[in-house]
């Protein structure tokens, strides 16, 4: 045991850095390479922070906002703001000076950090009407003077000159489980964003039973690869929290444009991902096979089989024998290892999934090539994790048992509710809309339907607010089609539509790359991507992909209409939250026109 009583993160943090002190914590790309920084590096750095919040006159309970891509200077000022018991609020890199001015009002915050000039000003852009915001910290080096604005380095400085040094470990012992921790802002499909409140228990909670499931498979030696972003609580919990239980060291990924190479450059042997990053490995693993000479895909298309075969071992962590593990290792030394190395997964042991459904195709690829891709679930108001699939246990199409200490039960209306020592305290100065999310006896209401097996484990079929009511009464939940149709190569994005309508129609914007090379492979001539989804040939392939990847729905589930559209969704253009949710009214609203089209008078 450490100097600190490990009731709150910050003490867990100080005790392994006592522990590890010239191990590296951290790694981040500087000078075209990756440069660590040690426990005890890391740690000067945030008491340095911590000693120039205090000198600001930061008091127990205040709002420090964390405005930034993943570097590790989020880490410090997350871990300094944290240490003297104020209360950090984060906000995702890509939200706009409008949707920071809501996060900023709401939560009261006083100090924002920013990560670099971009963000600085989307914040001074909306700062005159943020009467409690006081000081901006800057990440980066910035020449200009600004009234208000420091640079990082400056409050390090300033830091080191504080004299009640004492005053950081007094604030941190005086933490307890129940004070508020962070304020995370839901990433809502509607309406402006809720503040949920998260504890300090909650977090050490949920790392500490995730963690302590998975102790056997993941510990100090461990590379992580951070690119989530730290304001979700996915990252935040599993990435960073996590990774900091187990003494392992966490790399930060430049930008989610530079994955595939900072993938290469550091191999990292866990990764915390959606699923949308295994779609596109899965997707661009199969355009590659497309192009190969037919000896390259015989050998393939063969191993892909072996990997059939290799399920049951891998999802019940049962050792491969006999012949089976000849044919393995063949498939594993002709195909997968190559593979694996291509794409600088050659070292990784397991991966986790959470944020939104993965396709059990995708699952059991990587499953099949030998990579451990663990499903789980949760939300942000249950910080986040509350069940995943476990190393030695993966059942595919599921998102695994409960972590200890949590309940889970099916309502009599198929909506999941949950208990347990992660489930939020409530909503920021919203008390109603706290009230709306717990049952009568206390059980959190996800807004998820699901179904558990006899063996606990937990499948989620949609979202209760999601759920499409045709004209005919029939309840469908969108997202399994959806889901089922992100299975195609040749489908990128999808919103199926059909609410109060006699059928199910569906928006779909192709994989461009894809169909591009297929195009040119059969001879199909285009101008840009809005000219090839006129092509007749390109309509009658995506329906015919619709209709090979939506067979096993019922007949009211099939889509019977489709438009296909030449931009993709963005949370830029508005059709996504950062979270990578689809918004689908804003969609139903912006292609309304499109959508119309596709239910003519006659038809209705």
């Amino acid at each position: 045991m450490g100097k600190f009583k490990e009731t709150c993160m910050p003490a867990i943090f100080q005790n392994q850095a006592e522990k590890y002190g010239t191990k590296a914590a951290v790694a981040y790309k500087k000078g075209g390479r990756y440069v660590d920084l040690s426990w005890a590096e890391m740690n000067r750095k945030i008491h340095d922070l911590a000693y120039y919040l205090l000198s600001k006159g930061v008091k127990k309970g205040d709002k420090i906002a964390l405005f930034s891509p993943n570097r590790h200077e989020w880490w410090v000022a997350s871990q300094a703001t944290l240490s003297i018991g104020a209360v950090s609020v984060p906000i995702y890199a890509t939200n706009s000076a409008e949707e920071a001015q809501y996060i900023l009002g709401n939560s009261d915050t006083r100090l924002c950090f920013a990560g670099n000039e971009e963000i600085l000003e989307r914040v001074l852009k909306v700062k005159p009407k943020l009467r409690k915001l006081k000081q901006i910290v800057i990440f980066d080096e910035y020449k200009k003077k600004k009234k208000d604005v420091i640079m990082i380095s400056e409050a390090y400085a300033i830091g080191r000159g504080y004299k009640k040094k004492n005053e950081f470990d007094k604030r941190l012992a005086s933490i307890k489980p129940g004070d508020l921790s962070t304020l995370i802002y839901t990433s809502g499909t509607t309406g402006n964003p809720k503040g949920v409140m998260l504890t300090h228990n909650n977090f050490v909670a949920d790392a500490k039973n995730v963690s302590g499931e998975v102790k056997d498979y993941m510990g100090e030696d461990d590379t992580m690869l951070s690119f989530l972003p730290l304001s979700h609580s996915l990252e935040m919990t599993c990435g960073y929290y996590i990774s900091i239980i187990i003494g392992s060291k966490v790399a930060f990924a430049e930008d989610i444009s530079k994955l595939l190479e900072n993938f290469l450059e550091v191999r990292p042997t866990i990764i915390v991902s959606v699923p949308r990053i295994y779609e596109k490995l899965h997707a661009g693993i199969l355009a590659k096979v497309a192009d190969a000479p037919p000896i390259k895909k015989k050998i393939f298309n063969w191993a892909v089989g072996i990997a059939a075969k290799n399920l049951p071992y891998m999802c019940k962590d049962i050792p491969r024998t006999g012949l089976f593990a000849f044919q393995y290792n063949l498939a594993d030394r002709l195909v997968f290892a190559n593979l694996k190395k291509a794409i600088g997964l050659d070292r990784l042991r397991f991966a986790n999934s959470g944020g939104a459904p993965l396709s059990v195709s995708d699952t059991e690829f990587f499953l099949g090539m030998g990579l451990k891709v663990l499903e789980g679930f949760g939300l942000t108001e249950t910080t986040p994790v509350t069940h995943f699939n476990r190393p030695w246990h993966i059942k595919p199409g599921t998102v695994g048992q409960p972590v200890p200490h949590t309940k889970a039960r099916i309502a009599d209306d198929g909506e999941l509710l949950i208990k347990g020592p992660q489930v939020m305290k409530g909503y920021y100065k919203n008390p109603k809309a706290t009230k709306e999310v717990f049952t009568r006896d206390g059980w959190f209401k996800t807004g998820d339907i699901g179904v558990i097996d006899e063996e606990g484990f937990l499948k989620i079929t949609g979202r209760v607010k999601d759920i499409i009511v045709t004209a005919g009464g029939k309840n469908i939940s969108p997202q399994n089609i959806e889901n089922s149709l992100r299975t195609s190569p040749f489908i990128e994005q999808v919103a199926v539509i059909g609410d109060r309508k006699k059928y199910l129609s569906a928006l779909i914007i192709p994989n461009f790359d894809a169909l591009q090379k297929w195009a040119k492979k059969n001879n199909i001539s285009f101008s840009n991507n809005k000219d090839l989804i006129r092509q007749d040939a390109v309509v009658k392939l995506i329906g015919d992909e619709i209709e090979k990847n939506t067979m096993q729905y019922a007949r009211v589930e099939q889509i019977r209409k489709f438009t296909l559209l030449d931009a993709e969704w963005t949370q830029a253009t508005g059709e996504l939250t950062p979270t990578q949710k689809v918004k689908r009214r804003v969609i139903e609203e912006k292609y309304a026109k499109g959508i119309d089209a596709m239910y003519p008078p006659d038809m209705e």
